[in-house]
């Protein structure tokens, strides 16, 4: 059975998100004007890239740099499940199509990880910081392996720090996105991330959904509806604050409302 599921998210940087199961379909010699980044869940791909025979398969991922012809296929009779982003050429230069052509694929545990996570991010409406965020490690981690360069750096570790923390701080409710942070920090996103987690233990987009659980707790207490609450805190939506408020609270908005914000686990006062 052939499916396919695609959406562009409001992530800066990614033109779209591309799932698909393929069994019988061949892609056509193509180009696109993005990069593709490519894991594959089950299966193998066979595909020529500019007439070079390749594969991809299991732990690698696999590189196809914009306008390089190529194709696809199946490399066996149970088809493929295959996860794919397409990125921007504001993600990653041009100039490393040459290293992608040679060498498309990469034995990386840590980066199919990493991008195994920000596919879960991308689910998740509401959750594009932490998406942008795991995109810029993403990003630096591929220049690594295509350009022998390291990333590029930037301000001191705990200055870029604090003042990421004082940008999250002022825009809790409405959110700030890793690229305007930079351009405001003068610094690379991957840099702020990595400096961010550094100094306080924990990325950007965690200390964000903290913060805004915080002020769902102070909202509920006041007597304010899950639902409200949900738009005031920051979240995408009651679905959203639910999920985020559980894993932190240990019990749902609606609960933590009605009970006074007191489990009712708590032994009674003596």
């Amino acid at each position: 059975m052939e499916l396919v599921t695609a959406w562009r998210p409001r992530v800066p940087g990614i033109a779209e998100v591309f799932h698909a199961h393929f069994v019988d379909h061949a892609y056509p010699p193509h180009v696109h004007d993005a990069w593709t980044l490519l894991i594959v869940d089950e299966g193998a791909i066979r595909f020529d890239l500019d007439r070079h025979h390749r594969g991809a398969a299991g732990a690698s991922v696999t590189l196809l740099p914009p306008n390089v012809a190529h194709d696809g296929r199946a490399a066996t009779g149970d088809g493929f499940r295959k996860r794919v982003l397409y990125l921007d050429t504001t993600v990653l230069d041009e100039g490393l199509a040459g290293a992608a052509v040679d060498r498309p694929g990469v034995d990386d545990p840590l980066l199919r990880h990493r991008i195994h996570q920000l596919h879960l991010a991308l689910d998740a409406p509401g959750d594009e910081l932490e998406a942008e965020s795991r995109l810029a490690l993403i990003r630096d981690r591929l220049r690594g392996h295509f350009r022998a360069v390291p990333p590029a750096g930037g301000p001191p570790a705990a200055g870029v720090a604090d003042g990421l923390r004082d940008l999250l701080d002022a825009r809790t409710r409405e959110g700030i996105t890793l690229t305007e942070a930079g351009a405001l920090l003068g610094c690379h996103p991957g840099h702020l991330v990595r400096s961010f987690t550094s100094t306080f233990g924990l990325p950007p987009h965690r200390y964000l959904v903290g913060r805004r659980v915080e002020r769902a707790r102070r909202l509920l207490l006041d007597g304010r509806r899950p639902a409200d609450v949900a738009a005031e805190a920051g979240f995408h939506d009651q679905s959203h604050l639910h999920r985020h408020f559980v894993r932190h609270v240990g019990v749902t908005p609606a609960r933590y409302a009605a009970q006074g914000g007191v489990p009712n686990t708590l032994p009674s006062a003596r």
